[in-house]
């Protein structure tokens, strides 16, 4: 079920009623109710993915138990029974993400010697959202390990935290510490937060359906023949798929975030407005947020983090980007695209500016100084840059296209100019620029209830009006 269908039109208020008006006579009772809806919303696309899902769940579930009745009785086993769920869930993880990858990659580096190799691959189709609720489960596992969060006992909240819908397939991942203590107390009807969280939604909706699936449509008839366009169409079709996959991906989070909000749950941000960056540190900072504080979190400071030297941190950061980048997929092209990144630290951490901005961009004005704007730009060029890394079906592709994109200057090219595609990207980073303090775009206040309405109707006409084909949100594949 996508965020941007008329499924989803009819799941979310109905779910919103019962929750709030049939199923609020206790949280258990509650939680029940998300638990049935999310696994109705997960089950959509193939109930077959429900029984991993719950395997997953029920290994985690259990194993904070575990840990907790081992210390109680000093048994020893605390780290083993850690151990054992983090295994489980990542050869689960390994075997249908990674295991033809790695399969067809033997092979050929073994053909490339003249040796031919008989290994079959395996016939697995890819869960949906499996990155996403296996990490959220890990962090679970550790955190209990670690004494951060006390386990649960009640596997209904448990299980709801595991599984809720908003944010099951695409994140936010969260933490146990912030989200499974929501489940587990009484939750009451907030209209405020209510209206915030269709305010946001409706953000959400913006980006998705008018920026990145426009986006799409001019991205996609590009790449389809890439050969034959000139320098200055290839340029804007990397800026553009840039602007896609920030509508897509941060739209999702917005519709996900929003949507929680409707039944009391705070999600954490997911995005703050990154293509605002004045250096890649700070734009890691701000992309994907859930997802880079959890390889800090659980990666990087276990590694050592920036405490023992620069080669160290040198090296913790290139660990780091590698397993993200295979963390998006199993193609060489996401590990070029870690890779790319982690070099693009190494002139940060030399000059010690690693840690990105303490201030806000052009804190207290309008308008970025020359040297701000500089920044941003010079730093959106160098993320565009990853992003063609990053669509390339393969590493030779990725080359070819730079390639055609610097030696067909001269190359004429019918393509028309976007024109409505570039003018809904105009608007939305003078809204995002206009609220780059707030946690979303459209989260402003407006004097009067006709001109709140008058801008919510106009945006509703804009979505319905000029949304694109819709296009399966790109997170989904990890």
């Amino acid at each position: 079920m996508l965020f941007n269908s008329f499924e989803y039109l009819l799941f979310l208020p109905i779910v919103f009623l019962l929750y709030w008006h049939v199923f609020n006579k206790s949280v258990r009772l509650q939680n029940f109710f998300v638990v049935i809806v999310s696994y109705i919303f997960y089950g959509w696309w193939n109930w077959h993915f429900l029984l991993l899902i719950a395997f997953t769940t029920l290994c985690s579930y259990f194993s904070g138990l575990a840990i907790m009745r081992d210390r109680q009785f000093g048994g020893g086993k605390s780290k083993l029974f850690a151990w054992a769920n983090v295994v489980i869930n990542l050869v689960i993880l390994g075997i249908y993400k990674y295991y033809n990858f790695f399969v067809e990659s033997f092979v050929e580096a073994f053909a490339s010697l003249g040796v031919t190799l008989e290994m079959s691959t395996l016939r697995l189709v890819l869960p949906v959202g499996i990155s996403f609720y296996t990490f959220q489960a890990l962090s679970y596992t550790i955190d209990v390990y670690k004494q951060k969060i006390h386990p649960t006992k009640d596997i209904v909240a448990f299980v709801a935290f595991i599984s809720f819908f908003p944010q099951l397939v695409a994140g936010p991942i969260e933490r146990a510490t912030n989200l499974l203590p929501q489940f587990l107390k009484p939750r009451r009807f907030d209209y405020v937060k209510a209206v915030d969280g269709m305010k946001q939604i409706l953000w959400g909706l913006f980006k998705k359906m008018v920026i990145a699936d426009n986006c799409a449509d001019f991205v996609n008839s590009v790449w389809a023949n890439y050969s034959s366009h000139s320098s200055g169409v290839l340029v804007l079709a990397a800026v553009l798929f840039a602007f896609q996959i920030y509508g897509d991906f941060s739209g999702y989070s917005d519709i996900a975030i929003g949507s929680a909000r409707l039944f009391g749950i705070n999600l954490m941000r997911n995005f703050n407005f990154p293509y605002f960056s004045r250096n890649v540190s700070e734009f890691w900072k701000r992309w994907h947020i859930s997802l880079n504080t959890w390889f800090v979190d659980y990666i990087y400071i276990p590694l050592g983090g920036s405490r023992r030297g620069q080669l160290v941190k040198l090296r913790n950061t290139f660990a780091i980007f590698l397993l993200s980048g295979l963390w998006h997929g199993a193609n060489w092209t996401f590990v070029l695209w870690g890779l790319y990144h982690s070099f693009l630290f190494v002139p940060l951490m030399v000059l010690g500016k690693a840690k990105g901005y303490s201030k806000q961009i052009a804190e207290g004005r309008l308008l970025p100084t020359l040297r701000e704007a500089f920044s941003i730009l010079v730093t959106f060029f160098l993320v565009v840059i990853g992003w063609i890394i990053f669509r390339a079906d393969n590493i030779s592709q990725f080359f070819d296209y730079m390639n055609c994109m610097t030696c067909h200057v001269m190359l004429d090219d019918s393509t028309g100019m976007p024109k409505y595609t570039l003018a809904y990207i105009l608007v939305l980073l003078m809204v995002e620029w206009l609220n780059r303090n707030k946690q979303y775009g459209l989260q402003f206040q407006l004097p009067s209830r006709w001109m709140r309405w008058s801008l919510y109707v106009l945006l509703s006409i804009v979505i319905l009006t000029q949304a694109g084909n819709q296009a399966e949100f790109i997170y989904f594949q990890f």
